[in-house]
């Protein structure tokens, strides 16, 4: 008899698979339209009816895809949309790619992410492959997400239906390096898990990247982004200390970087911008508190760049100070705002 993973695994080759993308912001939308042009019939869900109406009228509202992109998959019968979880029914693969904010509190905000796999587990059958999108801290796919499929059904994952994590490595507006072509980590829960995953997403990616855990591919996102926080809190640091010392920070890192091993520019800014780096680390922070460890780098590096707006806003005051100018009802032009 042949096995479930052969014959998804065969569905998502000849791409008679059905896709399911669930949540179609900066991440879910790209990576839909990426399927439907590899061949694939995606549907598209997310509880949002303004963006489900949006797409409808074959608009786009996301700056990697174009309406045009939008309008020639619909017309091909290859994108829809819907508010309706229930279509989840139809779907063989299915990738989440919704919010995972911070609470005020600091830790996690899993709403989305619980929400998200309870719909799921109302429709999950035999045959499914799974895989969740959303930056999130280790364990999340094992300890939460796997607990809620599959369950009521009497399913067992690796066997019957297959899970895994693929971090989102989105950088929105990038022409270079898009949905398509970055590299694209995955980790299952078990070995079958990885590869119907990698196999899927074969289909419509350059590069996969298998790892051997869930965790290890959660891990990774995380290390990405927090090796950018802290170096950006680092040089963030040192162009304080270059203040004080009256020596140009500018100088001192363009000399830096004409060293050809060994260092990585960092420029320093106003703190910490875009939908990831100011908070991905903190689910790590967050997570290491359950084991009595204190993640001091990404605490510390967190500190100085939270700080940073009060940083620039007291050196701009400054500087009116300087002139006899008062900061309070004064017109400041800021240059350089931009998403990151």
């Amino acid at each position: 008899m042949t096995s479930v993973k052969t014959i998804l695994i065969n569905s998502l080759r000849d791409h008679s698979a059905k896709i399911g993308i669930l949540g179609l912001g900066y991440v879910g939308l790209p990576l839909a339209t990426a399927f439907g042009d590899a061949g694939f019939q995606v549907i598209g869900i997310d509880p949002d009816a303004r963006k489900i109406d949006t797409l409808n009228k074959g608009k786009s509202y996301v700056q990697d895809v174009s309406d045009a992109q939008i309008v020639r998959l619909q017309e091909a019968g290859r994108l829809s949309a819907t508010t309706d979880f229930s279509a989840l029914r139809q779907c063989d693969a299915v990738s989440i790619c919704v919010p995972t904010p911070l609470r005020k509190t600091g830790d996690p905000d899993m709403s989305f992410i619980l929400s998200a796999t309870d719909e799921l587990a109302k429709y999950i059958h035999p045959g499914m492959i799974i895989v969740l999108e959303s930056t999130t801290y280790p364990g999340t796919t094992r300890e939460v997400l796997l607990p809620k499929l599959g369950k009521d059904k009497g399913l067992v994952v690796g066997k019957d239906y297959f899970l895994a994590f693929s971090p989102e490595r989105v950088d929105p507006g990038r022409e270079d390096w898009t949905t398509l072509n970055t590299p694209k980590v995955i980790g299952g829960i078990t070995e079958d898990c990885s590869e119907v995953a990698a196999v899927w997403y074969a289909q419509a990616l350059k590069t996969v990247v298998p790892v051997s855990s869930a965790e290890t591919a959660e891990l990774s996102k995380l290390l990405e982004n927090t090796f950018r926080m802290i170096n950006i809190g680092m040089v963030n640091e040192l162009a304080i200390m270059c203040e004080r010392l009256g020596v140009d920070v500018w100088e001192v890192i363009d000399a830096a970087a004409t060293k050809p091993f060994g260092f990585m520019k960092f420029t320093p800014g106003p703190g910490l911008g875009g939908h990831c780096i100011p908070i991905d680390p903190l689910y790590l922070s967050w997570k290491m508190k359950a084991f009595q460890y204190n993640a001091r780098f990404i605490e510390l590096a967190a500190d100085i760049n939270t700080n940073m707006p009060r940083y620039v806003v007291s050196r701009v005051s400054d500087a009116f100070n300087d002139r006899g100018i008062v900061l309070k009802g004064s017109n400041c032009l800021v240059l350089g705002a931009a998403y990151k």
